[in-house]
C-alpha cells in the first residue's frame, strides 16, 4: 500500500504507525512510517506550548525520537493496528499545554511481523466541550450520576466514598481510592476509597505517612507527560517498572496486578489521584474514558472544596498569630454551651504582661514577634484548633474532655516555656466546668483570675505597666 499517498489525501495532521509484534507474542517497535505535511510541521514547526525532543521528521523513526514514552499512545496504535479496533480520543497530555483531538484507524493488509494503523490528530489551545461531551449512552450516564450525587449533600467525605464505590464497581476493581495531595505543605491524605468484597488489599491509610509524599510525588514522572497511567499487561507493567521501580515493587508486593492512575487537575493545580486496581482489563478502553471525565468532574469540586476550606480558615483565623480569631471562639462558645452529652471543659486565659512597654521601646515588629511566640508556645501545650486570639494581646484556650489536674499541669507548663522567650511573661488564669454546658461561667471565672494574676505580677514589676491598653 502507498502509505504517503493515504495520508496526503487527509486534510488534517496525519501519519501511519507500525506496530512490530515479536514472536513470543510480545510488542516491539512503534514507529512512524510517513506523515502529511500538516503531521511532519507538528515535528519540525511546532505550536507555541509544545516542545519536540526532535525537529527533524525521518520517515519510518520510532516514535520516541521525538516525545517521551507514552504507555497510552502505544496502547492505542496496538489495539488499532494489531486488534483492528477504531479508536477515538480527546485528551490534554501533561507534556503540551495543548489539546487533541485523537483518532486511531486500522490499514490492512498486514506484513509479516508488522502492522499498520492511521494516526489522525487535530490540537487546540482551549478545549471544546462538545468534543469532551461525544461520549457514549453508558459512560455519559455514569458521569451524570457522579455529578448529581457530588450536587447534592452537604457531607462531601461520604459522598465521595459513594462516588468510589460506583467506580470500583464500574471498573471491575479490588480496589478505587481518591488521593489528595497539598503540594505547598507537602502533605497527602486518603480522601474516599471502596473495596470488593473479596480483595486482600488494605486500606491506603496504612501506608500513608509522612514520607508517602514523595512516593505519590514520583507519579508524575511515571505518567510521563501522558494524562494517565494504565497498566494492564505485562508490556505496560515493564514500563512502570523502568520508570519507577520502587513503586512497582511496592503495587506488586500490595498485590496488584493492574492499575488505572489519573491525576486530579484543576486550572492547572495538581489536586491529587483517583485510582483502581485490579480493574477488568477487556473494558480497559470504557474503564478510560468514563474515569478520565469523572476526574475531571472530581477536580473541579474538590478544587470548589478546598477554596472554601480556605475561605473558611481565611475568615477564622488570626492572620498574625495562626491561632483561631474571636468570631470562631464565640461560635465555638454557643455550640459548646448548647451540647447535652455532659463533656468536661478547662478554660485557660493568657495575657501578655508588659506587651505596652516592648511596642513604644522596640516598636509594633517587636511587638508582633512577641505575640507571635505567645501563640507558639500555647501551640506546644495545646491543639491550635484550641486556641483564640481573643484581641490584642488576650488569648483563651477551651480545651474538652480533659481533668482538672490536667489543666492545672497544662498552666504551669505555659508558664515554663514562656521563659525559653525574651520578655514573653503571661498573666493566667483558668478555670474548670464539669459540663460545657457552664462554659460561660468557667470563662468569667479564667477571665476574673487572669487579672487577679496579671494584679500581682505588676504590684512586683511596676516598670512593666502599661499606661494604655495595648491593641
Amino acid at each position: 500500500m502507498d502509505f504517503q499517498s493515504v495520508v496526503d489525501h487527509i486534510g488534517v495532521a496525519a501519519c501511519v504507525v507500525s506496530v512490530e509484534k515479536l514472536k513470543d507474542g510480545g510488542i516491539g517497535k512503534f514507529r512512524i512510517v510517513c506523515g502529511n505535511r500538516a503531521y511532519t510541521d507538528s515535528i519540525e514547526r511546532p505550536m507555541n506550548g509544545v516542545v519536540m525532543l526532535k525537529r527533524k521528521f525521518v520517515p519510518n523513526s520510532e516514535y520516541t525520537d521525538y516525545m517521551t514514552r507514552d504507555m497510552n499512545f502505544e496502547d492505542s496504535c496496538y489495539q488499532a493496528a494489531v486488534l483492528k479496533k477504531c479508536l477515538h480520543a480527546y485528551v490534554h497530555p501533561e507534556r503540551y499545554d495543548v489539546w487533541f483531538d485523537l483518532s486511531f484507524l486500522p490499514l490492512t493488509p498486514d506484513e509479516g511481523d508488522l502492522c499498520y494503523c492511521l494516526y489522525i490528530m487535530e490540537f487546540s489551545i482551549r478545549p471544546n466541550a462538545k468534543r469532551m461531551s461525544t461520549i457514549s449512552s453508558d459512560i455519559a450516564t455514569s458521569v451524570l450520576e457522579t455529578c448529581i450525587k457530588l450536587r447534592s449533600p452537604d457531607d462531601l467525605k461520604k459522598t465521595m466514598h459513594e462516588v468510589c464505590d460506583d467506580i470500583r464497581e464500574l471498573c471491575g476493581s479490588e480496589h478505587c481510592c481518591i488521593f489528595l495531595m497539598d503540594t505547598e505543605k507537602r502533605t497527602c491524605s486518603v480522601l474516599a476509597e471502596a473495596f470488593s468484597k473479596d480483595t486482600e488489599l488494605i486500606s491506603m491509610k496504612n501506608y500513608v505517612d509522612d514520607k508517602f509524599y514523595d512516593i505519590a510525588d514520583s507519579w508524575k514522572d511515571t505518567i510521563s507527560g501522558s494524562n494517565c497511567i494504565i497498566a494492564k499487561n505485562e508490556h505496560d507493567w515493564a514500563i512502570v517498572k523502568e520508570r519507577n521501580p520502587a513503586w512497582y515493587d511496592s503495587i506488586s508486593k500490595a498485590g496488584g496486578r493492574s492499575i488505572v492512575l489519573f491525576p486530579l487537575e484543576f486550572k492547572g493545580e495538581l489536586l491529587g489521584y483517583i485510582w483502581a486496581i485490579n480493574f477488568n482489563a477487556d473494558a480497559a478502553d470504557t474503564i478510560k474514558e468514563t474515569i478520565e471525565l469523572t476526574a475531571f468532574v472530581l477536580a473541579s469540586e474538590i478544587y470548589s472544596y478546598r477554596s472554601i476550606e480556605r475561605l473558611h480558615v481565611l475568615s477564622s483565623r488570626d492572620m498574625l498569630t495562626g491561632v483561631m480569631n474571636r468570631n470562631e471562639m464565640n461560635s465555638y462558645v454557643d455550640s459548646l454551651a448548647d451540647r447535652t452529652d455532659h463533656r468536661t471543659a478547662g478554660v485557660v486565659f493568657v495575657d501578655l504582661n508588659g506587651l505596652k512597654v516592648v511596642n513604644d521601646s522596640k516598636g509594633h515588629h517587636a511587638g508582633d514577634r512577641l505575640l507571635r511566640n505567645a501563640a507558639r508556645v500555647l501551640k506546644t501545650v495545646f491543639s491550635p484548633n484550641e486556641i483564640f486570639r481573643a484581641g490584642g494581646d488576650e488569648f483563651v484556650v477551651i480545651s474538652t474532655d480533659i481533668t482538672e489536674d490536667e489543666l492545672a499541669v497544662r498552666a504551669e507548663q505555659i508558664r515554663k516555656i514562656s521563659k525559653e522567650y525574651d520578655n514573653l511573661v503571661f498573666a493566667v488564669g483558668t478555670a474548670f466546668a464539669d459540663d460545657t454546658a457552664d462554659i460561660r461561667t468557667a470563662l468569667r471565672i479564667a477571665d476574673e483570675r487572669m487579672y487577679e494574676d496579671k494584679r500581682r505580677y505588676y504590684e512586683l514589676h511596676p516598670e512593666k505597666k502599661r499606661s494604655t491598653s495595648a491593641v
